[in-house]
């Protein structure tokens, strides 16, 4: 989900759908509006030797685009045998009872409220079904229960809302803090640095190649987001809705209230460390 309209990346050709690695190939669903870009992107991951599939983010509760995914994934050959959700949004996360009970697999979260099934997802698991390798990794900020997978065999990383396509995410407070989504930020940094990912696979939005540079503008963003906020604050403006029409006046009204939860967060971490 947006809240800024800057570009970290630009489409690769402008198409989404069918798109990704040679492990990894999104489905679009058919839900595209201002807050979720062109649609969400369901994620479809397997080995290429492997008759076995995981299926991240089936995306709303939409019954031919679930079963667009299941076909997608039968046509290689394989069968969906496990469902990840970065995040609770509806517009990744509706579709996921259905999906599983298509299917027949679990799904697997951090919010146990999502889950079906005994597994759950923490921090520093690894995904192995079908000799696939995908490691968890925790990413709150933009919700409190947001995940990343990073697929080390294709030097990438999915970040659902983390780090989308195009533009800026949302900080939705009050479940989501600044504090937690900038350390997040760093720690998506430290896969591109130290272990080599150049790829994002995100929820929303075209694939980045650039995967350090993504990272870099988000928290350049961040800070210069933050720094107008504090001068706004400074300049008289005290509430949220009054920093938004200040700070965000060249963005799209339609993203503003997306941005007003980004400028809570903002303000409550300025609270926290004394600067307002």
């Amino acid at each position: 989900m947006t809240d800024a309209a800057a570009l970290p990346g630009q489409p690769r050709g402008g198409v989404i759908d069918g798109t990704g690695t040679t492990r990894a190939v999104c489905v679009l669903a058919p839900n595209p509006s201002p807050m979720t870009l062109d649609g969400t992107n369901t994620w479809i991951v397997a080995e290429p030797d492997s008759s076995l599939a995981v299926v991240i983010d089936p995306g709303p509760l939409d019954e031919g685009h679930l079963r667009k995914v299941i076909a997608t994934v039968e046509r290689t050959g394989r069968r969906v045998a496990l469902t990840l959700l970065t995040h609770g949004h509806a517009d990744h996360a509706e579709g996921a009872a259905r999906f599983a009970e298509l299917t027949g697999t679990a799904v697997r979260a951090l919010d146990p409220a999502l889950r079906l099934g005994d597994e759950g997802l923490t921090a520093g698991d690894v995904i192995t079904t079908g000799g696939l390798e995908l490691r968890v990794v925790p990413t709150p900020g933009h919700t409190a229960d947001s995940l990343s997978f990073h697929l080390p065999a294709d030097a990438a990383v999915l970040t659902g809302d983390t780090i989308l396509g195009r533009g800026t995410t949302m900080v939705a407070h009050p479940d989501g803090r600044l504090g937690d989504y900038l350390d997040s930020l760093r720690r998506l940094r430290s896969l591109t640095v130290d272990d080599g990912v150049h790829t994002v696979l995100p929820g929303h939005g075209p694939v980045l190649d650039d995967a350090q540079g993504a990272v870099e503008y988000y928290l350049a963003h961040r800070a210069k987001r933050l720094a107008q906020v504090e001068t706004a604050v400074e300049n008289g403006h005290r509430t949220a809705s009054e920093v938004v029409a200040h700070v965000y006046a060249d963005v799209d009204r339609t993203l503003w209230p997306a941005a007003e939860l980004s400028v809570r967060a903002q303000l409550e971490y300025l609270e926290e460390h004394g600067l307002v």
